[in-house]
């Protein structure tokens, strides 16, 4: 063989082989990048929501809530200007105050970092949704009893603070309790009294409040 020659493979030439086969692999790559960016516009398609109003479902204090809400609307906003359940308040509406603080199955979250859309198929538990027919519950009559509230602005947040602690830890210590409420603020500044009437929630008489030890109710 010539060693000009190209060497062949079969019928053909290592030069048309290797052609053929970059040929392949450049449309198989074109094909399979075509089929994946139309999954992913199908998929796109399906998410896309808005911007007009759509039917929003919240479960909330165990009934469901129905809505036409925009995807913007926040679950703070929903609740307190599409519906008659105005215990969370409004205060920063930037995730600091915590105010507007709810339960997501049982968990504390500032309603106002939460989209009402995203919040759909879980248990909303707000302020007005612990007390049982006219009943308050311990945490509810323990900041009575304590006065922990002075404008009374930021008490259903740390009210609904201190009961999703309360149900994970019915025993807190005094750290417990501060970091439990750490997301919420009292611009009064009662949180001397507010710490009261946590532990005595919690059976709690008498507290060490710069210490982590407790006293337990007798």
């Amino acid at each position: 063989m010539n060693e000009s020659e190209p060497a062949k493979i079969g019928p053909f030439s290592r030069r048309t082989f290797l052609k053929s086969l970059g040929t392949t692999a450049v449309a198989t790559a074109a094909v399979q990048a075509q089929t994946m960016a139309a999954e992913l516009e199908k998929v796109n398609a399906e998410k896309t929501i808005g911007p007009g109003t759509v039917p929003v479902t919240l479960k909330v204090n165990g009934e469901m809530l129905k809505l036409q809400l925009e995807p913007r609307v926040t679950l703070l906003d929903a609740l307190r200007n599409y519906s008659s359940l105005t215990g969370s308040k409004e205060g920063c509406d930037r995730g600091t105050c915590g105010a507007c603080t709810v339960m997501i199955n049982d968990v504390p979250v500032y309603s106002c970092m939460k989209l009402a859309i995203e919040a759909q198929g879980q248990a909303i538990t707000t302020v007005e949704g612990l007390a049982k027919n006219g009943k308050l519950t311990k945490v509810q009559q323990a900041f009575l009893n304590r006065d922990a509230l002075m404008c009374g602005y930021c008490t259903p947040g740390f009210v609904m603070s201190v009961t999703a602690l309360l149900r994970k830890n019915p025993h807190p210590t005094a750290d417990d309790v501060r970091h439990a409420c750490s997301g919420n603020l009292c611009r009064c500044g009662t949180y001397p009294r507010i710490m009261e009437a946590a532990f005595e929630a919690s059976g709690v008489a008498k507290v060490a409040i710069n210490k982590t030890e407790v006293i337990p109710y007798a």
